[in-house]
């Protein structure tokens, strides 16, 4: 007998876990583990007014950059429907399911106007780097540079 797709109904509560939905080995949850951005509120509070309408969090944007490197999403058009839509993305950036993403003109003006002016991302990048220090990750005891010549094709 031939089956046939009754109407689809909602229902009235989900049972759903994002937290049981993202693979114990997703390289989120390893990339999760290590990432601490409780500094930045602090470190970016001089940019930020202390009347009119709340800003967008600034440890998700963050998170979505991280995503963003990670997974090597260049647009950030492109980046903002991949958290919207990704179950994974959405768990790393705190969103759950019902969590709205930052438009992406939004997001490009914070991360190209308050993050450029506070220097914030100078500031992560070393503090990762002496948290690899700390942790026997990197040694810093030399360094390669390749500084090669090659021609355009420029026809």
């Amino acid at each position: 007998m031939m089956g046939e797709q009754s109407v689809m109904q909602e229902e009235l509560f989900y049972g759903f876990s994002l937290e049981r939905h993202v693979p114990a080995d997703h390289l989120l949850r390893a990339i999760d583990h290590f990432v601490d951005l409780s500094a930045i509120r602090q470190h970016l509070a001089p940019f930020y007014s202390s009347i009119g309408r709340p800003s967008i969090d600034p440890e998700l944007l963050i998170r979505m950059l991280i995503v963003g490197y990670c997974f090597g999403i260049r647009s950030e058009r492109r980046l903002c429907e991949e958290v919207h839509l990704n179950l994974a993305y959405r768990w790393f950036c705190r969103l759950g399911l019902e969590g709205d993403v930052p438009d992406h003109s939004t997001f490009s003006k914070t991360r190209h106007g308050r993050f450029r002016d506070a220097d914030l991302l100078r500031e992560l990048f070393e503090t990762v780097v002496r948290r690899c220090i700390a942790e026997g990750l990197v040694g810093g005891e030399g360094f390669a540079v390749d500084a090669s010549m090659i021609v355009a094709d420029a026809h």
